[in-house]
């Protein structure tokens, strides 16, 4: 399904449906200190904002944020609360897996973050055979429109070299779901660095778990695979034919009414060095 396709459906929607519906966007923005010549965040970040503003999501997952991005993303997308912490120190260094939910739909009742490590709670701890630390972050929702379970959101960035560690990594957020996700509807976002039928991949998808079981949104979307997936691009804008490695996951009390694979072009270039990716779900009553 192309993304047009996607924002066709969501004009289509009657407002019960409107009103129901969650609009899920994960995008690896790239890190804004990376010498990037005519691709530095400087001279894209009003795209990808225009690029999140067309989508307009209920949720939005970012990876590689950095303190100055998540706070200019803040300011320019009106009506949103971000909730994430460097990776480096808990704080303010190092990159985020920053989320966004709207305010006027949602109130954050709990949230948190956790290191993709042996040790979780340690803060910036680097695990298995990782090249750097990875984070998680979520929140707990309540749902302002509708009366029943509260949502889950996480996010997460896995290592783009340990190969070890990205498995260990989605085993980790699956036994985490399984306290965090207890009595809740659940939505994954990230970059996972992997592709479709990958181990970290069977790991967080795969139904042989005591913790929630997840889907794969886009998947259940788009039943048959195609060679044009690709979600990393590297600035390229005709890049289409590599692992679609950014994914958005659900709990199964939901139902995927679309998902699409944002390839917004601009002057012949793209916002971010990863494609977004996007999700509309509804729970049923």
């Amino acid at each position: 399904m192309t993304f047009a396709v996607l924002i066709g459906l969501l004009c289509g929607f009657t407002d019960d449906a409107a009103d129901s519906s969650l609009r899920v966007m994960t995008f690896n923005i790239r890190y804004g200190t990376a010498k990037d010549g005519e691709n530095h965040w400087d001279k894209r970040r009003e795209f990808l904002v225009e690029t999140i503003r067309k989508f307009a999501p209920d949720l939005l997952g970012t990876q590689e944020t950095l303190a100055f991005q998540r706070d200019y993303l803040l300011a320019e997308l009106k009506g949103y609360e971000a909730f994430g912490v460097g990776r480096d120190d808990g704080k303010l260094k190092g990159e985020m897996a920053a989320l966004f939910f709207r305010k006027d739909r949602f109130e954050r009742t709990d949230g948190g973050h956790f290191w993709l490590s042996e040790t979780p709670e340690i803060v910036g701890s680097k695990g298995w055979d990782a090249a750097l630390p990875r984070i998680a972050t979520w929140v707990k929702l309540k749902d302002r429109k509708r009366d029943g379970r509260p949502i889950v959101f996480l996010n997460t960035h896995f290592d783009h070299l340990g190969k070890q560690a990205r498995t260990r990594s989605a085993v980790l957020i699956r036994d985490r779901l399984e306290s965090l996700g207890r009595d809740s509807s659940v939505v994954v976002t990230g970059d996972f660095n992997a592709g479709e039928g990958s181990e970290p991949y069977l790991a967080l998808f795969e139904n042989n778990r005591k913790a929630p079981s997840l889907v794969d949104a886009f998947r259940v979307a788009n039943p048959m695979r195609a060679n044009d997936e690709g979600t990393f691009n590297g600035f390229d804008t005709a890049a289409r034919s590599g692992e679609r490695i950014d994914w958005i996951g659900c709990s199964r009390d939901w139902k995927v009414k679309a998902a699409a694979i944002d390839r917004t072009i601009k002057d012949g270039k793209a916002p971010s060095d990863h494609f977004a990716v996007t999700a509309v779900l509804a729970l049923s009553d």
